[in-house]
C-alpha cells in the first residue's frame, strides 16, 4: 500500500505531552491545523497557523462544549473513501481530514481521584472516541493518533520515508480499538459499582521495577486504585533500596503467610517458600523460633512479622542476618533508628487486613490463562479426623493444626515438620513427598532441632506407605494429611505399625 503525506489534521488533546515537537513539524510539513478548545489555545501560543473548529464547520459549540465536534463537516472528511467519496464531500463543499491526533478525557484518573458522579460524568468523551473510531476505520487514508508516545515514530518515518506507511496506520489504528475497549470497560465498571454501591478498582499506577525475575527480563509494578488498606503493592516502605521483582513476590508470599496466625508470628521467606515459622508468645521469641529452623535459607530472606516490630527483636535481626526486607504491622521508632543502621534493608508497613479487589489466582498459558479462585480453605480442628489406633494429644493437635497452616504455603510437594509451634524442616517443591520428607528430616538434623515427638503436615495425600516409614524412622509422633488415596488403608496400617497418631483433613493445599 502507499504512502500518505497528510494535508489536513484534527488535533484535541486532553494529555498536551510534546505538543511543541508535534504542532512545529506539522507546520514545517505545510499541515492544516483544526483544533478545539483548550487545545486550540495551547497551540495558538506556538503558532497562528491553526484555525478552530467551530471556524472550519461553521457551527459554534454548544452546550458549555458538549456538541463541537459532532458535526458532518468532521466525520465525512475523516470517513470518506479516497476512491468513492471524493465527488461527494465536493458536492457539500467538504475536505478531507487525512490525520487525527486525538486523545481522550481523563475518565479513569478522574474517578481514582474520588470525584462525584457528576464529575464523573462529565469526563466521559463522547467527541474524541467518535473521531479516533472513525478514523481507526478508514486507517487506509486516515492516520490516527491517540498516544502521544506514538509522535516521535510518527515523525520518523514521515520523514525518513516521506509519508506514513498503511502498516503503521493499521498499527495505529488497532491502538484505538484497544484503547476504546479498556475506556469503555473502565466507564460500564464505574457504573456498576455505582450501582451496587461497592468500590471501583481498577489500575491507579505503574512502577517500573529494575528488572524482573532476572535481569533480562523487564517488570513494572501496578496497583490497583481506591484500596482502603496498605498492602504489599501499595506499602508504606520507610527505608531501603528500590524493591526487587523478587523482592515483591516474596514480600507478598510471606505476608500472606505470617496472617494465618492469631498469636504473635514470625515468617521467614526465600524464593517465595517459608523457611521458617513460629507462633509464640513475643515476637521476639517467634523470630528467634523461625530462625532457628534454618538460619542458612534465612541468610538474604524476607521476614514478616503479624504484630509491630520492637527494637530487641530489630536489634537481634541485625546482629544475626542479612536481610532483603522485613515486613510489619508496624514499627517503634526506636526499632527504626536500629534498622536504620542497615540503610538498605527495605522496610514495609503493611495491614492485616487486606483489599481484595480482584479475587482469584490468574497464570499464563501458552494460548491463554488459568484463572482459580482464592485457597482461602480453613479446616476447623472439629473437622479433623482420627484415622488411628492412637489419638493424638491436646498439643499434638496444637502443632499439626499450625503445621497445616504452614503447608498451604509452601510449594508442592510440601512437608512440614513442626514441634512446640515451631517449624523444624521444610521440604518443598520436590516431585517426590518422600525426598521433601527426606530434605524436611535433613534440615532438622542440620541445625540440631529433635524431630523425635514431632508433627508432620503434608499437603497431600501419601499414595504409599514409604512416607510414613520414613516419618517414624525420624521419631514423627503425629501426622496430618488430607486422605483419599487408594492406598490409605495401606498408610494407616503404616502408622499404626509405628504407633503413630494420624488426622485426615479431607482438603489437600497444592501450591505451584
Amino acid at each position: 500500500m502507499t504512502l500518505i503525506s497528510p494535508k489536513t489534521a484534527l488535533v484535541s488533546l486532553s494529555d498536551k505531552s510534546n505538543l511543541d515537537q508535534l504542532i512545529e513539524f506539522l507546520v514545517n510539513q505545510e499541515v492544516k491545523i483544526i483544533s478545539t478548545g483548550g487545545t486550540y489555545n495551547a497551540i495558538k501560543e506556538i503558532t497562528d497557523e491553526v484555525l478552530e473548529v467551530s471556524e472550519f464547520t461553521g457551527f459554534d459549540e454548544m452546550m458549555d462544549g458538549r456538541v463541537k465536534t459532532l458535526h458532518p463537516k468532521i466525520h465525512a472528511g475523516i470517513l470518506a473513501r479516497r476512491e468513492t467519496d471524493i465527488e461527494i464531500l465536493a458536492d457539500r463543499g467538504f475536505e478531507v481530514i487525512d490525520m487525527v491526533i486525538v486523545n481522550l478525557y481523563p475518565f479513569q484518573e478522574t474517578i481514582a481521584s474520588g470525584c462525584s458522579f457528576e464529575e464523573a460524568i462529565e469526563k466521559i468523551d463522547i467527541g474524541g472516541p467518535t473521531m479516533i473510531r472513525a478514523a481507526a476505520k478508514n486507517f487506509k487514508d486516515v492516520a490516527v493518533v491517540s498516544d502521544p508516545s506514538d509522535y516521535s515514530r510518527l515523525i520518523q518515518e514521515w520523514e525518513t520515508q516521506g509519508g506514513i506507511s498503511y502498516k503503521f496506520r493499521k498499527e495505529l489504528s488497532q491502538k484505538v480499538f484497544q484503547l476504546m475497549t479498556e475506556y469503555n470497560a473502565s466507564i460500564a465498571n464505574y457504573f456498576k459499582d455505582i450501582s451496587s454501591n461497592a468500590h471501583q478498582y481498577d489500575f491507579e499506577k505503574s512502577e517500573s521495577l529494575r528488572y524482573g525475575e532476572n535481569p533480562h527480563q523487564t517488570a513494572n509494578l501496578l496497583t490497583f486504585s481506591n484500596l482502603k488498606h496498605k498492602n504489599i503493592a501499595n506499602a508504606d516502605v520507610l527505608q531501603g533500596k528500590e524493591l526487587s521483582y523478587n523482592n515483591i513476590v516474596d514480600a507478598d508470599a510471606a505476608w500472606e503467610c505470617v496472617r494465618a496466625f492469631d498469636e504473635p508470628a514470625c515468617v521467614i521467606v526465600k524464593h517465595a517458600n517459608p523457611c521458617g515459622v513460629a507462633e509464640a508468645n513475643s515476637i521476639y521469641d517467634a523470630y528467634d523460633l523461625a530462625f532457628k529452623t534454618d538460619p542458612t535459607s534465612a541468610f538474604g530472606g524476607i521476614i514478616a512479622f503479624n504484630r509491630e516490630l520492637d527494637k530487641v527483636t530489630a536489634e537481634e535481626i541485625n546482629s544475626r542476618q542479612f536481610v532483603e526486607v522485613i515486613l510489619a504491622t508496624g514499627f517503634e521508632n526506636a526499632a527504626l533508628k536500629e534498622l536504620a543502621k542497615k540503610k538498605n534493608i527495605r522496610v514495609l508497613c503493611v495491614d492485616l487486613e487486606q483489599d481484595n479487589p480482584y479475587p482469584g489466582v490468574i497464570k499464563k498459558v501458552s494460548g491463554g490463562i488459568l484463572i482459580q479462585s482464592d485457597d482461602t480453605l480453613i479446616v476447623p480442628e472439629a473437622n479433623l479426623k482420627c484415622v488411628t489406633k492412637r489419638q493424638p494429644s491436646k498439643d499434638e493437635i496444637n502443632d499439626l493444626m499450625f503445621a497445616w497452616r504452614v503447608a498451604k504455603f509452601v510449594k508442592s510437594n510440601a512437608i512440614i515438620y513442626a514441634k512446640n509451634k515451631q517449624t523444624i524442616g521444610i521440604g518443598a517443591g520436590q516431585m517426590s513427598r518422600v525426598i521433601s520428607a527426606e530434605i524436611a528430616n535433613l534440615k532438622a538434623r542440620e541445625e540440631g532441632l529433635e524431630v523425635k515427638g514431632a508433627v508432620m503436615a503434608s499437603d497431600a495425600f501419601f499414595p504409599f506407605r514409604d512416607g510414613i516409614d520414613k516419618a517414624a524412622s525420624s521419631g514423627i509422633a503425629a501426622i496430618i494429611q488430607p486422605g483419599g488415596s487408594i492406598r490409605d488403608e495401606e498408610v494407616i496400617s503404616a502408622a499404626d505399625e509405628n504407633n503413630i497418631a494420624m488426622m485426615f483433613t479431607s482438603n489437600r493445599h497444592f501450591r505451584h
